[in-house]
Parts: structure tokens; C-alpha cells; sequence
């Protein structure tokens, strides 16, 4: 299982998201490259900033500004995401 997967080169720009990974020791990584080897998605632009990790899950970065912050990419800006749960309690 996995929450955001791509293939052809995606950008992915994670911000404020709640990841709960289940009990499987197996299944707590949220990314999943696609159909490309490590030397192709190394270079895919994937981020994660202010995602909260849940019971061991992690999100494998990648390209090459995946260690530092990266400039918002639209005119929104991200709710931290310890406020998932109130933001999302009647969903």
C-alpha cells in the first residue's frame, strides 16, 4: 500500500498532510515510484514539508531540492498538519 505513486517524471509537492501507515511492517513507505529504476526517479522533483508521520510511516524524497524547503507551488498555503484530524473530523 502507498499514498502517492507516480510515474514519467511527476512532481509531487506534499505540505501538511497525515500519513498513518497500518501495522505492516512492509507497507509504511507513502511513496511509490512507478515503473523506473532508482538511477530515473532519484532525479523526479518528490518533496514532503510539514507531513506528519504516523505509526512508522516515511516518504522517500527525491530530485533536487528534496532536502530543503521549496517554494510554494500555488497561491494556497498549507494548514500544519497536526490540524488534519479537527479539519477532517466530519469527512
Amino acid at each position: 500500500m502507498y499514498a502517492i505513486g507516480g510515474s514519467a517524471n511527476p512532481t509531487i509537492n506534499s505540505q501538511g498532510n497525515r500519513f498513518v501507515a497500518p501495522n505492516n511492517r512492509f507497507s509504511k513507505e507513502v511513496t511509490k515510484y512507478e515503473d523506473a529504476a532508482e538511477s530515473q526517479w532519484k532525479h523526479w522533483n518528490w518533496r514532503s514539508e510539514g507531513d506528519l508521520m504516523v505509526n512508522g510511516a516515511f516518504f522517500t524524497a527525491s530530485g533536487g531540492g528534496a532536502s530543503s524547503s521549496y517554494a510554494r507551488a500555488s497561491s494556497l498555503s498549507a494548514r500544519p498538519s497536526s490540524l488534519v484530524g479537527s479539519i477532517t473530523i466530519a469527512a
